[in-house]
């Protein structure tokens, strides 16, 4: 009898590319969020912000907030925004609508998603196709095995889009229940799975999270949103927990097999 593969990847970030052939060879395909590409990082000419502003501007703005000096970040969004003269929100939505557009196109079928932190939920029933299933504090069932999924960030100094309350992140953790497979986009909260590395910080994870884990016991816990962490694997009692990459940079979905 043939076995399932499900390719799975994580933080997007634009790179539609590569997504367009990360469903090749598996069942489907799981994504666990941050389809948008705001600023890059590893190269600072890349996404909305320097777009909008221009590479000087993002070589500043990476500077501050690698520092961690967000007050400051914020300061300098405020004056280019100003300085620009239209709509922050409108120009925001236009451009995160063309990126859209092309990752969900690149979607294979069947693709399983979630939202990240950096994403606008409220635009993916604009684009999501029928082949494209959108679950968040929700289960499937896959290959006789159940998936539950828990999109979006913890609320955090960088103010992404898609950030919630712990209250209403653990909500939704606990509507999932007992699950084979816990898909999300933040991991739990251990150091080892929130400490980016070159970033030089903790991000952060959920402990609700954390609690489910150790609580139901699932066989995996696959996340991302850490983009180069201290651990990219390790074992919290039963369940192994997997930063399945970062698909930006990488181009390669992590596999899971039965």
């Amino acid at each position: 009898m043939r076995g399932m593969r499900i390719n799975v990847v994580s933080d997007v970030h634009g790179n539609a590319e590569d997504l367009a052939i990360a469903g090749d060879g598996a069942d489907a395909l799981l994504c666990l969020g941050d389809l948008v590409l705001f600023l890059d990082y590893a190269d600072h000419s890349r996404g909305i912000f320097p777009d909008l502003f221009g590479v000087e501007n993002a070589d500043l703005i990476v500077e501050l907030r690698t520092a961690r000096r967000f007050d400051e970040a914020r300061d300098l969004g405020r004056r280019l925004w100003a300085e620009l003269g239209v709509d922050r929100e409108s120009a925001i939505e236009s451009a995160v609508r063309r990126q859209y557009a092309d990752i969900f196109a690149a979607f294979p079928t069947p693709t399983y998603a979630t939202y990240g932190n950096v994403d606008i939920p409220a635009l993916w029933p604009e684009f999501a196709r029928p082949g494209t299933i959108v679950l968040d504090g929700e289960r499937v069932e896959i290959g006789g095995r159940v998936f539950g999924f828990v999109g979006g960030g913890l609320r955090s100094p960088m103010r992404t889009p898609y950030e919630i309350s712990d209250e209403d992140y653990a909500a939704k953790v606990e509507a999932l229940g007992e699950v084979d497979v816990l898909c999300s986009h933040i991991p739990p909260d251990v150091p080892e799975l929130t400490y980016d590395t070159v970033a030089r910080r903790f991000e952060r994870g959920s402990r609700a999270l954390l609690a489910a884990i150790r609580r139901t016991r699932p066989r995996y816990a696959l996340f991302g949103h850490v983009h180069q962490p201290l651990a990219r694997r390790m074992r919290i009692g039963a369940t192994e927990c997997v930063n399945v990459g970062h698909f930006a940079s990488t181009g390669r979905p992590w596999s899971l097999t039965w």
